[in-house]
């Protein structure tokens, strides 16, 4: 679920591509009254189709990113008050994955920091087959929007990355941010200097930042098995980058090990079956790609050789990757 405060834009730029944004909104079971309770919590699924309809009807790739631009940042409701007062980007980020069921909890965040390079990930975990480009577009140009916020000019990220295939122009996306954007990467997310996630917020005030707490913290209450949810996003995260083991993953969620797998238990599933799960649907996303050789494919799943990952895609898909690949790309 995420709060109808997502869509904040959303009339804006329907509008102004010429689309009847009430009927887009029927379309995908969603009741124009939301707009009017941005703290409603809808169905992130919902959300998708809705962005992805309205980029198709309207042609426009960019569909979701131009609702970020209308957005005024650390526009989080009564989480804007916290977000914008952290001491750094670094604190943002950390309350941004704390307040999740009070932001997005479909929305995974992970910061990977490797020398003096620093990798913000972000990914959008929905049911399978549910297209994500607009609202991931969305979700990464919101955090620029506040990394801009809350460092000014200081905020010079070295590049963005999507997964999906680039628009026939990318010049509204560069304009955006502010530095190259690639396409069909490995991965969502933003790079940036390690140095800037610990730079100071000059407007930082701890007191109003425990007054926000204060207040948010009896509300962030997570939904029942909210856990698979938040397992599988951990999953998707550090899967490719060879960081998924049950170990790490409890870490992360700042769980012990047994505690998860108990919680896993109670909710119907285990940790191999998520693994299993999310290996399934990364396989197919990347192997539709056909910028990702097999043997890399293989690699950001786990697999150090190829052969061991073929065996285990044949026995899932029942044809090689190879085959798969083919028949996805004919379609």
């Amino acid at each position: 679920m995420v709060r109808a405060r997502a869509l904040s834009g959303y009339l804006q730029v329907a509008r102004r591509h010429g689309l009847a944004p009430h009927e887009l909104l029927r379309q995908v079971g969603l009741d124009v009254a939301v707009l009017h309770n941005p703290d409603h919590r809808i169905p992130i699924s919902s959300v998708c189709q809705l962005l992805e309809s309205a980029a198709s009807n309207a042609e426009c790739l960019t569909f979701g990113l131009e609702m970020a631009d209308t957005r005024q940042p650390f526009d989080f409701g009564m989480l804007e008050l916290m977000l914008s007062h952290k001491r750094t980007l670094r604190e943002v980020l950390l309350a941004a994955v704390q307040y999740r069921h009070l932001l997005n909890e479909a929305l995974a965040i992970h910061v990977e920091t490797g020398g003096s390079t620093v990798v913000i990930r972000e990914e959008i975990v929905v049911e399978h087959g549910i297209p994500t480009r607009q609202a991931i577009e969305l979700a990464l140009g919101v955090l620029a929007r506040s990394c801009v916020a809350l460092l000014g000019e200081h905020w010079q990220p070295r590049g963005v990355h999507f997964a999906h295939s680039a628009p026939a122009s990318v010049n509204f996306h560069r304009r955006f941010f502010g530095c190259p954007v690639t396409f069909n990467s490995d991965f969502n997310g933003i790079v940036c200097a390690a140095e800037d996630l610990d730079r100071p917020n000059p407007n930082a005030d701890p007191e109003l930042v425990r007054y926000a707490e204060s207040l948010a913290k009896p509300l962030n209450v997570s939904a029942p098995n909210s856990i698979v949810l938040d397992v599988r996003k951990t999953i998707y995260l550090l899967l490719p980058i060879e960081q998924a083991a049950v170990d790490q993953v409890a870490s992360h969620l700042h769980l012990s090990v047994r505690t998860m797998q108990r919680q896993l238990g109670m909710a119907g599933t285990n940790f191999s079956d998520l693994v299993e799960e999310v290996r399934r649907e990364l396989a197919a996303r990347y192997l539709t790609n056909r910028r990702y050789p097999i043997g890399q494919v293989a690699m950001l799943l786990g697999y150090p050789r190829q052969s061991t990952f073929t065996q285990w895609f044949t026995a899932r898909f029942g044809t090689s990757p190879r085959s798969w690949r083919n028949k996805q790309l004919e379609k």
